[in-house]
């Protein structure tokens, strides 16, 4: 097993063994904030008045992390767990034996318990996607990525999992609280869900600008989660952060399927994070649902008739909302406005394959995966 070792090694030891010894979840986080490393400066964000444990993030005692090691994310350089799914023995054959209309069997194949087969279709990298229930986009553009690139990418899973969001109304500000504790009560279950399939990195498919207001509180869920689960998460306010740097933007226009709410909720999480919103514009859906049925065309005239106009000088355009599909319009529009149009869900992607070494440039999935 590799470590990183850093300033103090027997530190790094002590953590890694945590893991190596296959604790179960509750018990290696336990004992990772026992061990207190410097490892993990976003546990400073949070409010230092709040000593409470946070409610609803809290794992199944049962489930354990495979064996793996600490990495440095390649675009963040902060450091997270990576396990290694393809531990041995797997896959862990019964004891019985193979077996053949009902009876035990030989095959010519040497299985050997020492080495750890990788998984057939994700052998390279396994992603966890998190997405509220209602979302039928997001997956959808990540494998058109892939599919679009499958020279590049093959090897590369993406496996789901729901948050349930059995309220997705949102007609107003009642509708919006009430979809707010819907989903971060939904999301401690849909991590657990998806740790069963051992992924290597989560990515957090989710606006959470939408329904959090502020910079700080938008991290304290992912903060929270961290606390839990030491995989690394990839998240929209870290990596558009990172892309608009990457093209060194400043002045942006935001599109949004959001109301007015939402969308002041949006341009706070970017003015915290340092940029000039100077125009916003929402669908106002008032349904989360229905945000997947938003028409191309009119995405395509929102953003060529209000948000790109000459007088705004903006330097791109950022699209929040996982469930409203942007990438056939980025790429159309992209070359004739000269600037970058950024797609939630295509900037998660690019970040959580950057940030875990995969830096194969692609195509069909706009100016971030082609130039950065």
């Amino acid at each position: 097993m590799k470590i990183n070792r850093g300033r103090d090694s027997n530190k790094k030891i002590k953590r890694s063994e945590v893991i190596k010894k296959g604790l179960g979840i509750s018990a290696a986080a336990i004992a990772l904030r026992t061990i207190n490393l410097k490892s993990e400066p976003i546990k400073q964000e949070l409010n230092p008045n709040d000593n409470q444990e946070p409610s609803g993030l809290q794992p199944h005692a049962e489930m354990k992390y495979p064996p793996g090691e600490f990495q440095i994310g390649k675009l963040s350089k902060r450091k997270f767990f990576v396990p290694n799914p393809n531990a041995p023995p797997m896959p862990d054959i019964s004891t019985k034996g193979f077996n053949s209309n009902g009876q035990n069997v030989r095959i010519n194949y040497p299985f050997d318990s020492k080495i750890g087969y990788p998984d057939v279709l994700s052998y390279r990298k396994k992603f966890g996607l998190l997405i509220p229930a209602t979302n039928t986009s997001m997956e959808s553009e990540l494998w058109k990525i892939i599919h679009s690139n499958i020279g590049k990418l093959k090897g590369i899973g993406i496996h789901i999992s729901n948050v349930f969001t059995p309220k997705p109304q949102l007609k107003n500000s009642e509708d919006l609280r009430i979809y707010k504790e819907n989903f971060l009560k939904g999301l401690a279950d849909a991590v657990d869900k998806s740790i069963l399939a051992q992924p290597e990195y989560l990515i957090m498919g989710m606006s959470l600008e939408h329904i959090l207001f502020g910079l700080e509180y938008v991290k304290r869920p992912v903060t929270e989660l961290e606390k839990k689960f030491p995989i690394g998460i990839g998240t929209w306010h870290n990596s558009i952060q990172l892309a608009l740097k990457k093209f060194r933007a400043k002045r942006i226009g935001i599109l949004t399927p959001f109301d007015s709410e939402g969308n002041a909720n949006a341009r706070r999480m970017f003015e915290d994070l340092g940029f000039e919103v100077v125009v916003d514009f929402g669908f106002s859906c008032a349904n989360a649902l229905h945000i997947a049925h938003i028409p191309d065309e009119a995405k395509e005239i929102v953003i060529q008739e209000i948000l790109a106009k000459k007088e705004n000088r903006i330097d791109a355009i950022v699209q929040c909302g996982t469930n409203m599909s942007l990438l056939n319009v980025s790429e159309k529009m992209e070359p004739r406005l000269g600037i970058p149009i950024l797609g939630i869900n295509t900037v998660l992607f690019w970040y959580a394959l950057r940030e875990n070494g995969i830096n194969e440039k692609l195509v069909k999935a706009s100016r971030i995966f082609s130039e950065f």
